[in-house]
C-alpha cells in the first residue's frame, strides 16, 4: 500500500497488505485505523466475514498495448512493435492516411 495525496482525508479503517509505505502506514494510523498483515487477518476472521478484497488493475502493463488485433488492420488501437518512435519509424507512406495513403 502507497500513500495517495489525491485522498485528502482518510477514513478510519483496518487494512491488509503484504507492505506499506511509512507514509502510508503513517495516515492510516493516524486515522484511527490500523495496518494488518494477512496472518493477523486470518486469526481475526477466519471466514473473511466483513472483508472486502480489493485488487489493482491487471490490465495496466505496458504489453497489454500489443495485444489484440494486428497494428495496421482497421479499427485496431494495438500498438506496433517498434524500435524508437521517431520520424522514420512506422510513419512513412503506407502506414499512415495524411502521408499519402495507406494500406
Amino acid at each position: 500500500v502507497t500513500d495517495d495525496k489525491r485522498l485528502y482525508e482518510v477514513p478510519k479503517l483496518s487494512v491488509c497488505a503484504l507492505r506499506f509505505t511509512e507514509a502510508a502506514r503513517a495516515r492510516i494510523t493516524k486515522a484511527g485505523g490500523e495496518c494488518l498483515t494477512f496472518d493477523k487477518l486470518a486469526m481475526r476472521s477466519p471466514l473473511g466475514k466483513g472483508t472486502v478484497l480489493l485488487r489493482g488493475p491487471v490490465k495496466s502493463r505496458e504489453a497489454e498495448r500489443h495485444f489484440g488485433k494486428a497494428p495496421g488492420v482497421p479499427n485496431s488501437k494495438t500498438a506496433p512493435y517498434v524500435r524508437s518512435k521517431g520520424r522514420k519509424f512506422e510513419k512513412a507512406r503506407g502506414r499512415r492516411k495524411s502521408r499519402g495513403f495507406k494500406v
